[in-house]
């Protein structure tokens, strides 16, 4: 068993004048108790729990108000404006006032709640986020391996022992990123700062929405296949020199954001996602393994040894995935004998050897990046 845990953010939504004037009370009597030690009427508990969260206050910073995990509650109803509603505790409101969170499929009675931060954007909405946590058993076994190779021409391109056709991922991104790439650059051109600012957050939503949906297409297939995950360790891949235009085009990719996405739908589903290293994997050959090699655009990979011809970014894949196989052999799965020598053994579609089958070893937690690690 492992624990995983997450961040729902919720807006709260047809709030009455009188709760919004409750919530602002609060907030603002909450930041001015941080910053002054003074008390105009806020929560104890809240205070209590402010106090340990921010040891170091900064005069013109904003901080969120902190819920303690037993006052957190959070219900399921049958009315029509929401799905769950939450209970806020409020200094001299008894019972505290309850909020609508807005519609979103995420079912929080499967989690356990724990605390949660009330957020005020300076639009003056309110946002809650809940930290939610749940304890989940990861796959023992595993029937093939999905490889995913993060570039700029695709934001991934997967390949899989089950399946001999690649899968390409991004286009609509790559789309949305160039329209408001020259769309910036016109009003920036026109000095319209403000709008610049609009349409910035207007992408972020629309990018954000298209990752989701890949990291739950691969999660999804690797449910469906009993496969595990194997993505390429992306450290430096910032750093290369390719060129102003595939420069700008890598630099405006988030791959951090879905490298995560696919962690944690992927861990909350019981399936493991290993990083494996992946220098040269552009440049050698995933049929021959030579490094004598050329991309005479950025997306033809041409071998000069064995004339192997392949979109570059599935040759990056398929050579993640011959070391994710590697890294299963080598270092996934540990037998450690008592005098101090080891024996590894892949786990392939056939039975186990000598019945054996894969056992988690440790889950480094924190901060929404987990390492898996094999015992067999």
């Amino acid at each position: 068993m492992m624990e995983i845990t997450k961040t729902i953010k919720c807006k709260l939504i047809g709030l009455t004048k009188r709760k919004l004037e409750l919530l602002n009370r609060e907030y603002n009597n909450f930041q001015h108790y941080l910053k002054t030690g003074e008390d105009r009427g806020v929560y104890s508990a809240t205070k209590q729990q402010g106090k340990r969260t921010y040891r170091k206050i900064k005069p013109d910073k904003e901080y969120p108000l902190v819920i303690r995990k037993d006052l957190m509650d959070i219900r399921k109803t049958d009315n029509k404006l929401a799905k769950y509603w939450a209970r806020i505790p409020i200094c001299g409101v008894r019972g505290g006032i309850k909020a609508a969170l807005a519609h979103q499929p995420f079912n929080f009675e499967e989690w356990e709640i724990c605390g949660s931060k009330l957020v005020r954007t300076k639009d003056g909405e309110f946002y809650l986020h809940v930290t939610v946590k749940k304890d989940i058993e990861l796959r023992k076994e595993y029937s093939s391996i999905i490889a995913i190779d993060l570039g700029a021409k695709w934001v991934g391109v997967s390949v899989a022992l089950h399946r001999n056709k690649p899968k390409f991922y991004g286009k609509r991104i790559r789309e949305v990123r160039g329209k408001y790439f020259w769309l910036r650059r016109k009003l920036g051109k026109e000095k319209k700062l403000k709008a610049i600012k609009k349409i910035g957050n207007k992408e972020k939503r629309i990018v954000n929405d298209e990752l989701h949906k890949i990291a739950k297409d691969i999660v999804d297939e690797a449910e469906k296949h009993n496969a595990m995950i194997a993505i390429g360790n992306l450290s430096g891949v910032r750093k290369n020199n390719k060129g102003r235009k595939v420069n700008r085009k890598i630099n405006s990719i988030p791959f951090y954001r879905l490298k995560e996405y696919i962690k944690y739908k992927a861990l909350e589903r019981g399936i493991a996602v290993i990083e494996v290293p992946e220098h040269y994997t552009s440049k050698q050959c995933s049929k021959c393994g030579s490094m004598n090699t050329k991309r005479p655009s950025q997306g033809l990979f041409i071998c000069l040894d064995c004339e192997y011809q392949i979109n570059a970014d599935v040759n990056g894949a398929k050579n993640i995935l011959k070391r994710a196989v590697g890294y299963m052999l080598t270092a996934g799965v540990v037998v450690t004998q008592p005098e101090g020598g080891s024996r590894f053994v892949l786990h392939t579609p056939q039975p186990p050897p000598n019945g054996f089958r894969w056992k988690p070893l440790a889950i480094a937690r924190g901060g929404g990046h987990r390492e898996v690690k094999f015992l067999l």
